[in-house]
């Protein structure tokens, strides 16, 4: 089979990052008889450089015309790059907004485990890591705090800024169903994290994913408030499946659940559209203090290219394939630097995506 890809290198290391991606993801065409097509497309810092804004109205057009988008890191330095001396709505993190909306990604996937070579790393206490986890967190990205109306003016002789947090039944139903889609394919227990207590928005979307949960009746479905799942991620994360929530406890979430597994570059991602469109992207920053220097970890956006075989083109033998293959080089003891411990052997960005190459 044929498949387009669309392809957002972006900045700092994310070039270097997605060239591996891609050579793993040939090798595994070359392995079950697919071939993957892949279009440039221009985001993020380089499209200012270039264009002199963050997205175009061609790189959306390119994206859409894909059967799904694969992406490295967008931004730089804000303390030094000439790009956030310019308004936000022309920086470099505007186009990943932008695109987003335009190509209506509502469903953010961020899985998080910690594979038993890792243990080490994790920052939890032993016990706790020895338990280890997979959990995975599901985060409606196109509503909430983020995307309501905002404004800064003075009022009364003093500056007042307000962000407007607003949710519709059908947003929360759509990303409720997202997720326990995918609860069923994993362990079937979704924990629906809100602030009901407090929050309007959260009252509804408790009420909404309730209903939502009928639907599935082999599904167990819990909720809990967005505090005490912060603190239950750290004293128990394995206690976790689908962690479904709103933008920006989702935001937040995600990151937490992303450090607790010892290094954020070994975490992928996908956002979702309606139907099988995808955006896939590593959850890490682009990284500019170590972009071109060869040594940034390639792991997380070779996962991603996994998540986007599985979720946009329905390739389950051949997401395995990469999957097991980055266990294969954790369990033979292949480390980039930021996940290298006593005993391994330490590469850089490309000898990395050559290793995982050979064992799919």
């Amino acid at each position: 089979m044929d498949f387009n890809i669309g392809c957002i290198a972006g900045d700092g290391i994310g070039p270097e990052i997605v060239r591996e991606a891609k050579k793993v993801l040939t090798r595994t065409g070359e392995k079950f008889g697919h071939s993957f097509n892949f279009t440039e497309i221009l985001m993020g810092g380089c499209s200012i450089d270039k264009f002199g804004v963050p997205l175009t109205d061609e790189a959306i057009e390119a994206a859409k015309a894909s059967d799904a988008v694969l992406m490295g890191s967008i931004g730089g330095d804000a303390a030094t790059s000439p790009w956030y001396k310019l308004p936000p709505e022309k920086r470099p993190e505007a186009g990943l907004l932008g695109i987003r909306k335009a190509l209506g990604l509502f469903a953010n996937l961020r899985p998080s485990c910690l594979y038993p070579e890792l243990k080490d790393a994790c920052p939890l206490n032993k016990e706790t890591a020895e338990k280890g986890f997979d959990l995975l967190i599901m985060r409606e990205l196109t509503g909430g705090l983020y995307f309501g109306e905002r404004y800064t003016r003075e009022e009364n002789g003093e500056m007042v800024a307000v962000d407007t947090l607003r949710y519709s039944e059908s947003e929360i139903r759509r990303v409720a169903h997202k997720a326990f889609i995918v609860a069923m394919k994993r362990r079937k227990k979704v924990t629906s994290v809100d602030k009901a207590n407090v929050l309007d928005s959260s009252r509804l979307w408790r009420k909404v994913v309730e209903e939502v949960a009928k639907e599935y009746p082999e599904v167990e479905l819990n909720s809990m408030l967005v505090d005490n799942c912060a603190m239950q991620l750290v004293k128990d994360p394995s206690q976790f499946d689908v962690v479904l929530t709103e933008n920006m406890f989702g935001d937040i979430l995600s990151d937490e659940a992303a450090q607790i597994t010892g290094s954020i570059g070994m975490l992928p991602s996908a956002s979702l559209a309606e139907g099988t469109f995808g955006l896939y992207e590593p959850s890490g920053g682009s990284a500019p203090d170590i972009a071109g220097k060869g040594i940034a970890n390639p792991i997380a956006t070779i996962l991603s290219a996994a998540m986007m075989l599985r979720f946009s083109f329905s390739l389950e033998k051949e997401a395995d394939a990469i999957e097991e293959a980055v266990k294969k080089v954790l369990s033979d003891g292949i480390r980039t630097g930021d996940i290298c411990a006593a005993g391994c052997r330490k590469v850089g960005t490309e000898e990395m995506g050559d290793e995982i190459s050979r064992r799919v």
